[in-house]
């Protein structure tokens, strides 16, 4: 009887410890979850982070795959409506947003404090808001623009109505005060430093320092609320894989530009270079960790906001930003 069994008995052995091997092998991993960032301008030293994340491979110890690509449209609608995961955005942009109960929320400020203000070249002896009497500003046609103007000559009890608009559009700001207008608002990390290089001396009033509401998140990353209430897990993955690489950044400014030039060859290494250098120090600055925002900022902002009529109504601002992915 035995030599009936023999063979099916090896077999029974062979495919027992077959199955068992399958078991004990680790799974097939999953592809990568695929995830999209819009741009909200040209690729540029603001989102070296994303950039640094992409080429070190923090997105992929994520099991992400990113592409990051400039908004064809609102990046806050597209990202509201599902359309893409992230964004990028500012923090006036984000209030008008939950004022308007579109479902968007910051969820990590990319640079520390405000850098931008209004530069002019010193020939136009612009040193104080005071000076803007007179002279003709450069800008986009927003409403927030002549907001800003007005506000800060009223601290100094100028005229605003003595101030000359011009509409200009989304033109070089250099070229702006050089050839249409007399100042122009800039974010010094960039354009400032590009006027350095090119040896052009300026007058910058710095927002910051001239008014403490005007100390605001820009830019900002962005998600929807929806993704963030139905898969935290994977905006938490993006976002410590973004952090990684904004650390990059701040550690080793020179590498997160090599990052941002294999991304974007056009840009004037130069300029990318040494505006990496100077942000390197803002992206944080003195805050404990990168990306965090605090209540009072987002408050203080939306009151100013409110005062000058470019809000109807105060938003809740606990749920405009969130600092829970950051932890």
């Amino acid at each position: 009887m035995l030599k009936h069994f023999k063979l099916p008995l090896l077999a029974f052995i062979i495919i027992t410890g077959f199955l068992a091997l399958v078991g004990c092998s680790p799974a097939v991993p999953e592809e990568p979850e695929q995830v999209t960032v819009l741009l909200d301008w040209t690729p540029n030293t603001n989102y070296s982070g994303i950039y640094a994340a992409m080429e070190e491979g923090y997105y992929e110890e994520y099991d992400l795959n990113v592409d990051v690509i400039e908004a064809p449209g609102s990046v806050v609608q597209m990202v509201a409506a599902g359309q893409a995961e992230f964004g990028i955005s500012y923090q006036e942009e984000v209030t008008y947003a939950r004022s308007n109960e579109i479902p968007i929320l910051s969820i990590a400020a990319i640079i520390q404090n405000n850098t931008s203000g209004f530069a002019s070249l010193k020939d136009r002896e612009i040193e104080t808001p005071a000076d803007f009497e007179g002279k003709s500003y450069g800008g986009w046609g927003s409403p927030v623009e002549e907001a800003m103007i007005k506000a800060l000559m009223e601290d100094y009890d100028a005229d605003f109505d003595q101030v000359d608009i011009v509409t200009t559009g989304e033109v070089d700001s250099l070229i702006v005060i050089e050839r249409e207008a007399d100042f122009a608002w800039i974010y010094y990390g960039w354009t400032g430093i590009e006027a350095e290089l090119k040896g052009m001396e300026l007058n910058f009033i710095e927002l910051r320092e001239e008014e403490p509401a005007l100390n605001y998140y820009t830019p900002v990353i962005i998600t929807g609320e929806n993704l963030a209430e139905d898969n935290p897990e994977l905006v938490e993955r993006f976002m410590k894989a973004t952090a990684e690489g904004y650390r990059l950044a701040i550690d080793d400014p020179d590498t997160a530009a090599e990052h941002l030039l294999t991304h974007a060859p056009e840009l004037d290494e130069e300029l990318v270079r040494a505006s990496q250098e100077w942000l390197a120090g803002e992206y944080q600055a003195d805050a404990e960790t990168w990306g965090i925002q605090d209540q009072e900022t987002w408050a203080r902002y939306g009151q100013w906001l409110y005062q000058y009529g470019l809000i109807d109504e105060l938003p809740d601002f606990e749920d405009a930003f969130t600092n829970q992915f950051l932890r």
